[in-house]
């Protein structure tokens, strides 16, 4: 079953630098069927969707710790196996030294029109990935992109603003 979030909803969660859920808030256990026991601690992949492309991650691991954020849709799991979409915008936290402390995440409910390109998108990235692995799968990313003559944030952005 897919679950939907709320218009008003606003689901925030902080991860340690190995990616360990540190803080979540308590639209984010409802939505993902969790209490807060079951996933402080525990490695956000815990809510990973099996047909959620690697490459999207490998993208995100590679950009936040160069200290930019990124903006995502992603499909996560719950604990019952649902699913739900998220617009998520993902930021490192610096100390006063510029310093990553760890990592902060805000999503939202996401612009159903940009679900209609993300999800055949994702769809391909996956069908790629499982024949020929997360480097092809993330060439169909870059391709799109470089088709389109955009950065993958002015994609992602301008399909929750449309």
């Amino acid at each position: 079953m897919l679950r939907e979030m709320k218009e008003e909803d606003f689901i925030v969660s902080k991860t340690d630098l190995k990616g360990r859920i540190t803080y979540c808030n308590q639209i984010f256990m409802d939505m993902a069927e969790y209490t807060e026991e079951e996933l402080l601690g525990k490695a956000h992949s815990i809510i990973r969707h099996p047909e959620m492309p690697k490459a999207v991650f490998r993208y995100l691991w590679e950009t936040i710790p160069k200290k930019e954020e990124v903006f995502a849709y992603v499909l996560n799991k719950t604990k019952n196996d649902n699913g739900y979409w998220v617009y998520a915008n993902i930021t490192a936290t610096l100390d006063d030294r510029g310093n990553i402390v760890d990592y902060y995440s805000v999503r939202r409910r996401p612009n159903p029109k940009a679900l209609d390109v993300i999800i055949p998108l994702y769809q391909k990235m996956l069908s790629v990935e499982k024949s020929s692995g997360v480097d092809a799968s993330f060439k169909v990313l870059t391709d799109i992109l470089q088709e389109k003559g955009v950065s993958y944030d002015e994609l992602i952005i301008s399909l929750q603003d449309q």
